[in-house]
């Protein structure tokens, strides 16, 4: 099939190499002249494990263009796959939605056109994009007429492995009005849902791994899905995060109470990881957006409300355990051991670093970190906090009262603590993702605190 992508980000730029290397004809449309030119000559503006090999294996399907028409003319399914960011009262910011719609409405050519929200988009946002499409159609096009339906098939991509979760999907969900556009992305995801296509040699297909479900629904509940899903692993995350600062204070392992409630097999044991929290583009938005869209219908949301606050509560608590170790932060130089809001990518939005990182400079502390991956991306981001910047990892230790682990990269587990004791002005190590070896650390001399654990 001939499929346009709006918006080159994490989600549209997954999908849209990921349904090249499925064998369709791919182009991919953003307003960035500098990430469309870069795209081009190969180069790819975000970091995503494997990106670049499964592009150079779809690289002749695929096209990176600013120009609308030439994404747009012969499109047969349109993925709008561009940002709903937060506004200040919690709702989201639609405008780069109605601009993706209107230039859909004005450029669209084929017989029958299939529009699919990719975008996590507010409950009605399918019926407003339509409107947004017909009437831009109706006044700018004098072509002969194209019919079009929308559909909304919401993204379920964990950054830093968004392609294993496009590939191997736990499922993959429609929701439209019209059976017929509904067939037509069953079509699509054909090779995706049987898993007929060769695995990538760097991707291996998980064994016994045999098809992908197949859930098709009518257009508010794929977007609610969507909702209600991140909601849900935000209430995990906060959940056990509440429990870890009971375990602290009776004395047990937030670890061994994780793997205990994790093996019950209602519950699981993903998502209950306790540590600084949650952050990232997704989970945040997503419960303001769920609590804002629930206040508009007259209804209050108390448990996605209380796992926000349970989430950025672990940030001040950090703080305030740094606080009660070293007395004084005014003067005291404090190591932060990453600085994305997760492994395996450079996206920090939302990261809880940059948070600790401004309660320790408005209390007076030097700040210094380091990150494997999104160090350069951080300088850029946010030239506005007075961070300083190690060039390596070790380097955060020198002179330092305090390190905290924040990002649980790999190669943060086999630094060389025994050397990098000696190196510290005050020898103490805060674990705020509980994944440090503590028994390693304790016997090189340093004192560790873990989130979830008694001294």
């Amino acid at each position: 099939m001939k499929v346009a992508i709006i918006g080159t980000g994490y989600v549209g730029l997954t999908t849209g190499v990921s349904l090249a290397f499925l064998g369709h004809d791919v182009t991919c449309l953003d307003v960035d002249e500098s990430k469309i030119s870069a795209l081009n000559s190969g180069l790819i503006p975000i970091y995503e494990p494997h990106l670049d090999e499964l592009m150079k294996l779809a690289r002749h399907r695929l096209k990176f263009t600013t120009q609308a028409s030439d994404a747009l003319g012969a499109a047969q399914v349109v993925f709008i796959a561009v940002g709903t960011p937060s506004l200040p009262d919690g709702k989201s910011n639609l405008s780069y939605l109605k601009s993706a719609a209107q230039s859909v409405g004005q450029f669209m050519a084929a017989p029958h056109v299939v529009i699919v929200n990719k975008s996590t988009v507010p409950i009605g946002s399918g019926n407003w994009v339509e409107s947004l499409v017909r009437d831009e159609y109706r006044e700018k096009n004098i072509r002969k007429s194209s019919e079009f339906s929308v559909a909304s098939n919401p993204e379920f991509l964990r950054e830093g492995s968004a392609l294993s979760d496009m590939l191997y999907a736990d499922r993959v969900v429609v929701g439209a009005d019209h059976a017929a556009s509904i067939q037509v992305l069953r079509d699509l995801y054909q090779p995706l849902l049987e898993q007929t296509f060769d695995a990538p040699s760097f991707l291996p297909r998980p064994e016994n791994f045999k098809a992908v479900h197949f859930l098709s629904t009518d257009l508010q509940s794929a977007e609610l899905i969507k909702y209600a899903a991140n909601a849900f692993l935000a209430l995990k995350v906060s959940f056990i995060n509440e429990v870890a600062e009971l375990s602290e204070k009776v004395g047990a392992d937030i670890v061994s109470i994780a793997r205990g409630i994790g093996l019950d097999a209602r519950i699981g044991n993903r998502f209950l990881q306790a540590g600084l929290g949650w952050g990232g583009s997704c989970f945040g938005k997503d419960t303001l957006a769920l609590i804002s869209t629930g206040q508009e219908y007259g209804l209050n949301m108390p448990i996605t409300q209380a796992a926000r606050e349970v989430n950025f509560r672990q940030r001040r608590r950090l703080v305030e355990i740094l606080a009660g170790e070293l007395k004084i932060l005014k003067g005291k130089r404090i190591g932060l051991l990453g600085l994305a809001f997760k492994p395996n990518t450079d996206d920090l939005r939302d990261s809880p670093a940059l948070e600790i990182a401004r309660m320790l400079l408005d209390r007076g502390a030097q700040v210094v970190a380091f990150d494997p991956i999104a160090m350069k991306r951080a300088q850029k981001e946010w030239s506005d906090v007075d961070l300083r910047y190690a060039d390596r990892a070790e380097d955060v230790f020198v002179e330092a009262d305090a390190v905290v682990h924040v990002t649980e990269w790999p190669e943060f587990r086999t630094l060389p603590y025994e050397a990098l004791k000696s190196v510290m002005r005050v020898p103490l190590v805060v674990d705020g993702r509980v994944g440090l070896d503590r028994d390693r650390l304790v016997s090189a001399g340093l004192k560790v605190i873990v989130l979830g654990k008694s001294s």
